[in-house]
């Protein structure tokens, strides 16, 4: 048994107990941060240039390999898909955003359902956050171009120019013998 070297722990014990408190404090949660609407716009901005978004509604965006300025993006296209379903227009969202607030907005990006080609399922996975950053950044960008033209039913032919989207043939099965 060494009692010179156990005094010294049990003083430090002693010490110790004493400078805690009788009862355990509890410490209120930070409040969760908040983004500022700079860094929403910057996140939109983000979202919507790796997004794809420009590659339809902005006409020119990658023929420009992305180095169209701002002021353009966005305005819809006059370029048609025509399928099966029969012809999409990239719409004009910068119009678009101008017609809803942003209450309006997440709700109807939580739930979009479109006509081909719009991958609707990216914008439905997205945050909603992502979708609030979306919104203020196009928002932001104010109104400008003129509404894209209007779906066309399956079976009309859409004037030029357009993507004639053909849906590859469905092999015959084979038949059994």
């Amino acid at each position: 048994m060494q009692p010179t070297r156990s005094l010294p722990l049990i003083a430090l014990t002693l010490v110790l107990a004493a400078c805690q408190s009788e009862t355990p404090r509890t410490v209120a949660p930070l409040p969760a941060p908040t983004a500022s609407n700079a860094d929403l716009l910057a996140r939109g901005e983000y979202l919507m240039r790796i997004s794809g978004c420009n590659d339809c509604h902005t006409p020119g965006y990658g023929e420009s390999g992305g180095t169209l300025a701002k002021d353009a993006w966005l305005t819809g296209s006059p370029m048609g898909f025509h399928g099966p379903w029969g012809t999409t227009y990239a719409s004009n969202l910068r119009l678009r955003m101008q017609q809803l607030t942003e209450a309006q907005w997440l709700e109807y990006s939580a739930t979009l359902r479109t006509r081909p080609m719009m991958p609707d399922f990216a914008v439905r996975a997205m945050s909603e956050d992502d979708r609030r950053a979306i919104y203020r950044f196009v928002h932001a960008l104010g109104p400008a171009g003129q509404p894209a033209p209007e779906a066309l039913p399956p079976g009309k032919t859409p004037p030029a120019p357009y993507f004639n989207m053909v849906l590859p043939a469905v092999p015959e099965a084979p038949v059994a013998k």
